[in-house]
């Protein structure tokens, strides 16, 4: 032990070894300061989340519009076609312990009843509504939501009645007549959403006590139903890029504009027209929903607000030919100029499409098909 006062004798350092020992400590020094290298995963970023979005086989949106999302929220998002409307209700109840999707879009107003009854999806006040009139707002337990509306009507390929120098029906009524035996082609109301509309709408102009008697008459009349609107407009239809044997589909009255908007080449008209006769369009409002089970309900919310958004609603028109629900978003000059609004289009109250949309879609098969 050393006694106060007594002095510490330290040996003698070279010059070369002090020089030495301030090299080292400053070595140290430098290096207990420097940052710690990135570890592999702060360097790349995380890997992104998934979120599977089920939807009907004429869904269609931008690539930069859902790019924008995805990096937003570093996501990947996988889109898995489910059919017809009604094809994809189906696939969703029968998956409901198992869900296939996280969000689930498409389905309209006509099975809008049957989607709530089966309880399949989580209810979710998106904020985004505050922008969508309450006119679209169908389920006030803000468990399916409204993204887009249009028109069903019966589009005609506007070349056919031109070289046959025939006029186009203008009225549900004309196509009845012989002149346009075996040119209408149809959905089946049982499996997909258009042709269940256009089914609607026969029963609110003929009643339900003579809407029987209207489809027996088009059955007579040639009348050909295929299962979904890609077969009836794509495969059968003599216009856009179809070339079938029917000159008449039910179909949308956007149609025209969007026939201008997607040719690869200018063109000053549009090449088919829709029938916008009283009662003869049903105008559609499809929804978007959260399925129950998902494992990422915080991120399908987001894309439920994403669909509600400026960005993805100005895509709609475009991209799937049909309106944006949230006010305020411009038009592209087609609609404007290709797309009339019917001025008397058929609806029906959403207690009476609950009410009766079975015994209807059987009485139509049993009257039509079989």
């Amino acid at each position: 032990m050393k006694k106060v006062g007594q002095v510490l004798q330290v040996p003698q350092v070279s010059k070369v070894s002090q020089v030495l020992l301030v090299m080292v400590v400053a070595a140290l020094v430098a290096a207990a300061c420097s940052p710690k290298p990135a570890s592999p995963q702060a360097t790349t970023g995380s890997a992104p989340q998934a979120l599977t979005v089920m939807t009907h086989d004429s869904f269609s949106v931008s690539d930069n519009v859902i790019q924008a999302f995805e990096q937003a929220h570093n996501v990947k998002i996988t889109f898995v076609k489910g059919g017809d409307a009604g094809e994809m209700l189906n696939k969703a109840i029968l998956s409901k312990s198992a869900p296939l999707a996280d969000v689930m879009y498409g389905v309209d107003n006509t099975l809008l009843s049957e989607a709530l009854s089966v309880d399949i999806y989580e209810p979710y006040a998106s904020p985004a509504l505050k922008n969508i009139p309450a006119g679209f707002q169908l389920d006030s337990s803000d468990r399916a939501l409204p993204v887009d509306h249009g028109y069903v009507c019966v589009v005609y390929d506007k070349a056919y009645f031109n070289t046959h120098n025939l006029s186009a029906p203008q009225s549900l009524e004309d196509l009845i007549k012989p002149e346009y035996k075996g040119l209408l082609v149809m959905e089946n109301p049982a499996t997909s959403s258009p042709g269940l509309d256009f089914l609607f709408a026969t029963i609110k102009h003929f009643g339900t006590s003579n809407y029987l008697d209207y489809w027996k008459q088009l059955r007579a009349n040639g009348l050909v139903v295929v299962d979904g609107w890609e077969t009836a407009y794509y495969t059968n239809f003599s216009g856009s890029a179809g070339q079938g044997a029917q000159a008449l589909v039910v179909s949308y009255a956007t149609d025209p504009a969007y026939e201008v908007m997607s040719a690869s080449t200018p063109v000053a008209d549009a090449s088919v027209a829709a029938m916008v006769g009283p009662d003869s369009c049903f105008h559609q409002i499809e929804f978007v929903g959260i399925l129950k089970g998902t494992q990422h309900l915080a991120l399908a919310q987001k894309f439920v607000d994403f669909m509600l958004s400026a960005q993805f609603q100005a895509d709609v028109p475009g991209q799937m030919a049909v309106y944006p629900v949230v006010s305020n978003i411009s038009l592209p000059d087609a609609f404007i100029k290709f797309a009339p609004i019917p001025s008397q289009p058929a609806t029906l109250s959403s207690d009476d499409i609950a009410n009766n949309r079975q015994a209807w879609v059987q009485a139509w098969t049993d009257a039509v098909l079989h």
